[in-house]
């Protein structure tokens, strides 16, 4: 038997193997299944060629020295739950060209003996515990083609040694700790295709020279602290698709030549110091491939939205301008973009209406315009979004590819990461402005909606009991506007609801039960004076506000004695001319007391709930 392949059951146990068993076998794959315990080994194989034990549960550590007795040229190990370090005698394996050991839970330092594989063609041990410098050594695997080190704990610098790896196509080494400068002998890889150095602590200016490598696909050095501008023979990589230099601290203008990168489809510069987003937007207008654009917290100039020569982008699917200090209104040119699905121009300081045009683009499904300050009413146009009334346009389009997105709620929170734009679930994000009029009853019609969000606005009239048709609702979030009347017992029927705020409005009656209603606590409801938990039950009067004041910062604290001793002292005069009836009728009497106790409460607790809405509206004026 020469080729022996078991791969994808679910056969488990120990693999059985003996000392002198499998005499002719080449290939060995057992990849996908379930087997435990030490990894086989087949001392008798003197053929062996290729060992696949891939995504089981082999434990304890790797035997080295009894791997190499063939001239085996493919290990591949990734996937299992081996621990402790590599051992040495890897060197043996003279012949090898793959070797794999990705997200197996290995530690310590790469034995030395690994870098004189010669014939070393792929190396990926990926998402494991390995630490400790890369060697100048790496240098001495002159076969090399794929080189993955990312998700591990590696330090210290890059080697500059890559002038002999002239067939290196792919370096991934994400996620470690990596520090000092870029490598310039990455130029000498004419072949590179791929360079991720995302998530490290690398410095310094891009001393690269793009001009060398003109197959480049990918260049991802987000997450760094890289300095000065974007080196301008970028435009020599004709097909660079992805391009990530978010989050470090790269500055200037956008160069002119970026416009020839044509085949250019994800561009993330986000979190950076560059000027002149005007003339940015007009470079990359010309990409004509361009589906993803986020700009981040990348221009802090305070200028107006972009305006002028820019005619919009046509391919574009996610554009993201949060937090750039932005102030005007929102241009025309957007209504351009028409297959956008992603708009972020949250956390800017655009004013004026929102224009209906926004609402008709056919395959948008998630917006967040919030904290900005945009007025008026709600365009009729968002009740009728066509991707969040059918799926058909929205979650069902080829997605992009893959990028890290990051949806933050504020500034200063960790936010939420997207990997692919189908993953975004849709939403209506429109809180901190200072929009007005009802709530539609229109909404109703959305859907596929997941994230309703109206908060601290200015709406006002009834909750529409049609919002009870959205049947994929998980959060409606209406806090902090001018809502009156009840709040509709039909809400119980939305089964996914997981998020429900009406807080600090002016609602009355009882709060409905049944449902996901049962799971929300009295925070979801506080700040209705008038709002009782059920028929004859607490009302969110006086009892509320003192049963919360440890819980809910935004509660308003127990009224001090003093207070009702002077209110009524200033009903004194009135109380003498009517004290004899008082005094004799007893039901009079009591009555009498009940009511003046309530009219305060009532009076209070509404006066401190305007100042707690004034005073939240002023705060969110400004962020960082």
């Amino acid at each position: 038997m020469r080729i022996l392949d078991l791969s994808m059951n679910v056969l488990s146990g120990a693999f059985p193997t003996s000392e002198h068993g499998y005499p002719a076998i080449e290939v060995v794959n057992v990849s996908f299944n379930q087997f435990k315990g030490p990894h086989p080994v087949f001392p008798g194989a003197t053929n062996l060629m290729v060992l696949d034990i891939s995504s089981n549960a082999f434990s304890g550590g790797i035997n080295t020295t009894a791997l190499c007795v063939a001239p085996v040229k493919a290990l591949r190990f990734s996937g299992n739950e081996f621990t402790g370090e590599i051992r040495a005698g890897f060197g043996r394996c003279k012949m090898l060209t793959e070797l794999s050991v990705d997200g197996s839970g290995l530690t310590g330092k790469l034995p030395k003996d690994l870098y004189t594989i010669s014939e070393l063609r792929r190396l990926s041990l990926r998402e494991n515990q390995f630490s400790g410098s890369l060697g100048k050594d790496l240098g001495n695997l002159s076969q090399l083609m794929h080189i993955d080190l990312s998700y591990n704990m590696f330090s210290g610098v890059i080697p500059d040694v890559f002038g002999g790896l002239r067939r290196l196509e792919f370096l991934n080494l994400a996620t470690n700790f990596l520090t000092g400068t870029l490598p310039a002998s990455l130029s000498s890889c004419a072949m590179l295709r791929v360079i991720n150095l995302r998530n490290n602590s690398l410095s310094g200016k891009i001393a690269i020279d793009f001009s060398l490598l003109p197959r480049l696909n990918v260049l991802d050095a987000g997450i760094n602290k890289l300095s000065g501008p974007i080196p301008r023979d970028l435009m020599w990589c004709t097909k660079l698709r992805t391009l990530n230099l978010g989050r470090n601290l790269l500055d200037g203008e956008i160069p002119e030549s970026f416009k020839h990168l044509r085949s250019l489809l994800i561009l993330s510069l986000a979190q950076n110091g560059f000027t002149n987003l005007s003339s940015a937007l007009r470079v990359l207008q010309h990409l004509p491939k361009l589906t993803s654009l986020v700009l981040t917290r990348s221009f802090r100039g305070g200028q107006t939205m972009p305006m002028d020569s820019i005619s919009g982008f046509k391919s574009l699917q996610v554009l993201v301008l949060a937090n750039c200090a932005l102030s005007g209104m929102i241009q025309p040119w957007l209504e351009n973009s028409k297959n956008l699905r992603v708009l972020d121009i949250s956390w800017n300081k655009l004013s004026g209406p929102i224009p209906p045009w926004l609402g008709n683009l056919n395959n948008l499904f998630y917006i967040d315009l919030s904290n900005n300050s945009l007025s008026g009413e709600l365009p009729e146009s968002f009740t009728q979004m066509k991707s969040l009334i059918s799926s058909a346009y929205s979650s069902e389009h080829a997605s992009i590819e893959d990028l890290p997105l990051f949806i933050k709620k504020n500034p200063s929170g960790n936010g939420l990461q997207y990997n692919c734009v189908g993953s975004f679930p849709p939403s209506l994000i429109l809180s901190n402005n200072l929009l007005a009029g009802p709530v539609s009853p229109g909404f109703g019609h959305l859907v596929k909606l997941h994230v309703l969000n109206l908060s601290r606005n200015n709406f006002s009239g009834r909750i529409p009991d049609e919002l009870s048709n959205m049947s994929s609702l998980e959060v409606l979030n209406l806090a902090h506007n001018d809502l009156t009347g009840f709040i509709p017992s039909s809400l119980t029927k939305l089964t996914f609801l997981s998020k429900f705020d009406v807080s600090y409005n002016n609602l009355t009656g009882d709060i409905p039960t049944g449902g996901q209603f049962s799971t929300f606590t009295k925070e979801s409801f506080v700040g209705n004076a008038a709002l009782c938990f059920s028929q004859n039950g607490p009302c969110f009067g006086k009892a509320t506000f003192e049963e919360t004041e440890n819980d809910v910062t935004d509660t308003v604290s127990t009224m001090p004695a003093m207070t009702y001793i002077t209110a009524e002292a200033g009903f004194a005069f009135g109380l003498l001319t009517v004290c004899n009836i008082l005094f004799f009728a007893r039901a009079w009497r009591a009555a009498y007391f009940v009511a003046v106790d309530r009219f305060f409460d009532m009076l209070y607790v509404i006066i401190r709930v305007e100042v707690n809405k004034l005073r939240r509206k002023w705060e969110n004026k400004e962020h960082p």
